[in-house]
């Protein structure tokens, strides 16, 4: 995932989910559902920041389960990075 502070002052989020790492639409789209459903059931503790969340090889063989749960750590990083303008966090979250 790629991070970088935004104006709009709310996190605003992208998605790339590449046929090649996720498979067929059935199989992207269903990746695709639930990083924005879990990112809508988050976005109110995110800072204002704009993200872009790259599917990798894993996504394809994973449960639900499995990525909400990674998804969860995820927000829980962008948080803990982007505290106040103008303090860490510009680039790759991990």
């Amino acid at each position: 995932m790629t991070a970088c502070w935004n104006d709009e002052g709310l996190p605003r989020l992208g998605l790339a989910v590449a046929v090649r790492t996720a498979g067929g639409g059935v199989e992207r789209n269903r990746i695709r559902r639930i990083i924005r459903e879990s990112f809508r059931l988050h976005q109110h503790e995110l800072p204002a920041v704009d993200l872009i969340v790259s599917a990798r090889n894993r996504a394809r063989d994973a449960t639900g389960a499995e990525l909400r749960e990674s998804l969860d750590a995820l927000w829980k990083s962008v948080t803990g990075k982007f505290h106040a303008p103008g303090t860490q966090g510009s680039g790759d979250v991990r």
